[in-house]
């Protein structure tokens, strides 16, 4: 053997040795045969497969989640007929049954023609990256939540309210669909909360919210807490009588749970006064005049003496 070729073997072993210390897992697929020219012994400790078990671009097919196979291999083999280097992240099969992420770093070796000769990449383990990318993704979705939520009574805050009327205004419109809208007000409040103080008011608060929560049970109806004793539900493809069925259905329910009100004009127990509006909506029409409207229906059932329903 030359000095030259002795070095080259040189070289060559303690490259292999640097690519074998990583914990990247180095492969080489042959384009031609599509057949696994080398893969790294690292394989096996992350994935418990034995390197001799790598045989075929199938195999490696065969190791991804189902759920990620399909777009992974497209992906990969598109990419790679385009003669383009690109990542892939997918859930590989271990020995034992279980799942770990992985990401694919893949490079397209051509020949001196331009066609493609082979594959050559590193597979990473990311589950760890990927459970803590999960792990913010819930604590921004739990943070949306809240940002949307009241934060006493647990219904759906102002913002989240105008959010929902927005887009069931665009869907009433498009689909040519009525939509009611409830206000409810507690009656005597500001009375209830000098008599009982804030603690009880708030508990009171939270009492009602649950109950027109159960009266606006449909999948579609949405309650949120306007402001102070106000509640609002959005009804969508709700004509004026089933609005005023789920507005009968609140005040009913309101004043069953006996809730003791002595600071009350009307009654001893605790009662809601309601407005209600239905519209099919025009494309030039606005919501806020809308709430407006439903707005002067819930003042003008407190000016009629409270714990009382106007609508339409």
């Amino acid at each position: 053997m030359s000095v030259i070729e002795s070095k080259m073997e040189l070289d060559s072993d303690t490259y292999k040795t640097l690519l074998e210390s990583t914990r990247a897992i180095p492969w080489k697929i042959d384009w031609n045969t599509m057949q696994f020219a080398y893969i790294g012994p690292q394989i096996e400790d992350l994935l418990g497969w034995e390197p001799d078990s790598w045989i075929s671009v199938q195999d490696w097919a065969d190791r991804i989640h189902a759920e990620d196979r399909d777009w992974a291999v497209n992906f990969c083999v598109a990419q790679s007929k385009a003669g383009v280097d690109h990542e892939a992240d997918y859930r590989a099969l271990k020995k034992d049954g279980d799942y770990v992420w992985i990401r694919d770093v893949v490079h397209v070796v051509r020949d001196e023609d331009g066609s493609v000769d082979s594959l050559v990449g590193f597979m990473f383990d990311i589950s760890e990256r990927k459970r803590t990318e999960e792990q913010l993704a819930a604590a921004r979705r739990e943070l949306e939540e809240l940002s949307f939520k009241d934060g006493l009574t647990g219904v759906a805050n102002r913002r989240r309210f105008d959010v929902v009327l927005e887009n069931e205004w665009t869907n009433a419109c498009r689909n040519k669909q009525p939509l009611s809208l409830l206000m409810l007000d507690i009656d005597f409040f500001k009375q209830y909360n000098d008599r009982y103080g804030h603690l009880d008011g708030d508990q009171c608060l939270k009492r009602i919210a649950k109950l027109i929560t159960v009266a606006a049970e449909r999948p579609r109806d949405f309650v949120a807490r306007f402001g102070g004793e106000e509640f609002v539900a959005v009804l969508p493809d709700t004509h004026p009588s089933e609005a005023y069925r789920i507005a009968s259905r609140c005040r009913d329910l309101i004043a069953s749970e006996h809730i003791p009100h002595e600071g009350s004009e009307i009654s001893r127990y605790v009662t809601a006064s309601i407005g209600i509006g239905t519209i099919i909506p025009e494309c030039s029409d606005e919501a806020h005049a809308f709430i407006k409207l439903t707005d002067q229906r819930l003042y003008e059932a407190k000016q009629r003496g409270r714990n009382t329903i106007v609508s339409d």
